[in-house]
């Protein structure tokens, strides 16, 4: 079973025929939680493939917000990926190491801002390089290009919209953490969250959509049984929560891939609503 809607991905191959291309973007979207103790803009500087450009989701995100890394303003996000030499017109190809999440986030990032063409390297520069292609350490100096961001609102949401969606059920709320951290048996990362979930959440580990073997996203019709065995209907709208709304956007690929509707992103997933004492959690499956 093919993708329903593969231009979401490039292979290593196409991005390796499309190097020189005078419309192709590249952004390496690596992150790395705090405890992971990396640096992704040193290990950027060492290694990258060549004419890539280093997106920092710390740094392209809403600084006067304490959650990490929420969404900018469209103005903030336009100025920002301008100066990254992103523009009007481009085709964005966005890897990363670990692969998958950073690069999902961001691929998720420019479609809130309206962007369509934008797509994620399958496997990120783990693939890359065990298949032996070029990397560099040499620096791409940017030329500024106008983008014109588009926002769209159906694409993320507030806590109070989850709030909302848990009583209406209008969209099905999808957590892509662990099946520990979603049942609460295991601390979380960040100190200070209370453990759970939110009451009517389903499960979905982003990382039951990757192969382990490869880091590429597995192929459709197992993205589709992974989808039905948590219970989510994937002919009706999701939003996707995670830590702090980074994996869950592997989820959105997930379902964007399998033709399910687009989800949106709680912005400020458990980060947020683990953090509060105003937010309803229970444990368990």
């Amino acid at each position: 079973m093919t993708y329903a809607r593969p231009d979401a991905l490039v292979s290593t191959e196409w991005l390796a025929s499309h190097l020189d291309a005078p419309d192709v973007r590249i952004v390496d979207a690596s992150f790395y939680l705090p405890a992971q103790k990396r640096d992704p803009k040193a290990e950027f500087a060492k290694q990258h493939i060549p004419g890539a450009m280093y997106f920092d989701i710390d740094e392209i995100a809403d600084k006067t917000n304490p959650l990490p890394h929420m969404l900018p303003t469209p103005e903030q996000f336009a100025l920002q990926v301008s100066a990254l030499g992103i523009g009007n017109g481009n085709k964005i190809v966005v890897y990363d190491t670990t692969p998958m999440t950073g690069a999902c986030r961001v691929w998720w990032m420019f479609r809130v801002m309206g962007y369509k063409d934008v797509a994620i390297l399958d496997g990120g520069l783990p693939k890359w390089m065990a298949e032996g292609r070029a990397v560099t350490d040499a620096a791409t100096t940017p030329r500024a290009k106008a983008f014109t961001p588009h926002f769209d609102k159906a694409l993320v949401r507030s806590i109070d919209d989850v709030k909302s969606l848990l009583s209406s059920k209008v969209e099905q709320v999808v957590d892509a953490r662990a099946a520990n951290r979603f049942r609460g048996e295991v601390p979380e990362a960040r100190a200070g969250l209370r453990i759970g979930h939110m009451p009517g959440a389903f499960n979905l580990p982003y990382n039951e959509l990757i192969d382990p073997k490869t880091g590429t996203m597995r192929p459709a019709a197992e993205i589709k049984a992974a989808i039905a065995a948590s219970g989510i209907d994937s002919a009706k709208k999701v939003t996707a929560s995670c830590g702090s709304g980074v994996t869950a956007c592997v989820v959105a690929l997930g379902l964007y891939l399998t033709g399910a509707p687009d989800a949106a992103i709680y912005d400020g997933s458990w980060t947020e609503w683990g953090g509060r004492a105003d937010t309803p959690i229970v444990t368990g499956a």
